[in-house]
């Protein structure tokens, strides 16, 4: 599996194979992470060096962690290979002007809708969050707008072709 790791604007390619061998940026690592004790705290192994690193969720930021290392700490930005596909088409696509008919990537669980026909949202704001492969996914504004019509509650079984909402 791989993952995207982005410390104070640096991005690191984080490949874990099955067989447990870890690849950053495509060179061969030996590492080794355990729960040490308490909720937080981390032993790691990083090419036979020992450190202790505390990890705790960014309580405002998903996927964002504040990492204490060496009495350091540093905001990290996790992102696995499907995710950040996801983010990237959503970037490169223009949203057009006029109404827009919103469906999901891919076939889910709608968990929850933070909008409301007639409500304005601004681009990138959260308008339906899905579950899909044990993974929360969220669909946000691709530009300003209206909120039209909301076609969607949470427990619905959604599939690619269904419409979620509206915005106009």
């Amino acid at each position: 599996m791989k993952y995207y790791v982005t410390v104070e604007g640096h991005t690191y390619e984080i490949d874990v194979q099955p067989d447990g061998e870890v690849l950053v940026n495509g060179e061969r690592q030996q590492v080794d992470m355990q729960r040490s004790g308490r909720l937080n705290l981390y032993s790691l192994l990083v090419n036979h060096a020992s450190y202790e690193v505390v990890i705790e969720p960014d309580a405002e930021r998903r996927n964002v962690y504040e990492v204490l290392l060496e009495g350091a700490r540093f905001s990290v930005q996790v992102e696995d290979e499907r995710s950040r596909r996801l983010a990237k088409a959503v970037l490169s696509l223009q949203a057009p002007p006029g109404e827009l008919i919103l469906r999901p990537p891919i076939p889910g669980l709608i968990v929850s809708v933070p909008v409301e026909a007639g409500q304005s949202v601004e681009k990138g704001e959260t308008l339906v969050v899905f579950e899909a492969m044990k993974m929360q996914n969220e669909i946000r504004a691709p530009r300003d707008g209206v909120v039209r019509e909301v076609r969607v509650r949470p427990g619905m079984q959604v599939t690619q072709n269904d419409v979620l909402m509206i915005l106009k």
